[in-house]
């Protein structure tokens, strides 16, 4: 399957390791469609149902419906990560403006390339 930026997908994420979300989940493909073309890999950031409720720096929030989500969910932003492609099961849909938006912010100040970054991070 080639993946496509900004499309949620249904992917097997196993076997996890520490902190890294595992299990069938859903993810967001971030990386350039440039790539996707012709790249075995796709960079993503993984979704879980287990939402925050509050306004998160390392998360963005998706609400029943989005993408051709069931449940509430967030876009865990600091698990970013290359999986293989063959690891995409299923899409889901098209993540929509203003969500990818704030992802492609947060994804930008987590890597520290917006000055505002150290601010929001206590530095």
């Amino acid at each position: 399957m080639r993946p496509e930026y900004g499309h949620v997908y249904v992917a097997d994420l196993n076997p996890r390791f520490g902190t890294e979300p595992g299990k069938i989940r859903p993810v967001v493909v971030v990386q350039t469609d440039a790539l996707n073309r012709v790249h075995p890999s796709a960079i993503i950031c993984p979704l879980t149902t287990k939402v925050a409720g509050f306004e998160n720096l390392l998360r963005v929030a998706l609400p029943k419906g989005v993408s051709g989500l069931n449940r509430p969910s967030d876009i865990l932003v600091d698990q970013i990560k290359a999986i293989d492609n063959r690891r995409l099961r299923r899409k889901l849909g098209a993540l929509p403006d203003p969500y990818l938006g704030e992802l492609r912010h947060k994804i930008l100040l987590i890597l520290d390339f917006v000055e505002e970054s150290h601010s929001l991070l206590g530095e």
